[in-house]
């Protein structure tokens, strides 16, 4: 399977960020969450994963955020939870493998479930959301570290604890045994 290189990568956010603002925010957080994977993956009992496959999701996995900005450079926070699915249609319509799109439907919390979507009213599809692979976890899990607030910074697992727990105990719990299984990375580490 072709998976992108790091220079068609950031081509594909180029060509897709409206502003220079939109690319430094949204590019920014994808390598430093490709850095926390990374860093997850050098600990003793890491999982055995598709080392490329993980940089490549950690790199792409926000880029449907270029898709919620209007024509004035404002971001659409409202459809925020729809950026992985219209992330997901822009790397398939720019021809990528499907296990390379998935990591954008893939990410959000701690997975969106059929039911969330009815239940939330959420404005996708209806449709499971979930990591299935241990590459799209790796990938998910290492995301709620880094947030792209204003100014961005990171999250500590207690943090998101604390925010996940908003939308079912049972997303906390999720959570908890992602921590337990990956560990915590080291910020300082990270820079």
């Amino acid at each position: 399977m072709w998976v992108p290189s790091d220079d068609e990568i950031r081509a594909l956010h180029e060509r897709h960020a409206p502003t220079a603002d939109a690319f430094d925010l949204v590019y920014t957080h994808c390598r430093i969450v490709w850095r926390i994977a990374e860093q997850l993956l050098t600990r003793d009992g890491a999982p055995v994963v598709d080392v490329g496959l993980v940089r490549a999701g950690c790199l792409l996995h926000d880029i449907g955020v270029y898709r919620l900005y209007d024509a004035t450079g404002t971001l659409d926070h409202a459809n925020y939870i729809r950026h992985g699915v219209l992330g997901h249609e822009l790397l398939r319509d720019a021809g990528l493998p499907e296990p390379v799109c998935r990591f954008c439907s893939r990410h959000t919390g701690v997975g969106i479930t059929r039911a969330d979507v009815a239940g939330q009213r959420l404005p996708i599809p209806p449709g499971d959301y979930v990591a299935e692979t241990e590459e799209e976890r790796l990938v998910m899990y290492a995301d709620k570290f880094h947030s792209k607030s204003t100014p961005p910074k990171f999250v500590s697992a207690a943090a998101y604890t604390v925010a996940v727990r908003r939308f079912g105990e049972d997303k906390a719990e999720r959570f908890a045994a992602m921590v337990r299984r990956y560990g915590e990375p080291d910020f300082d580490a990270i820079g």
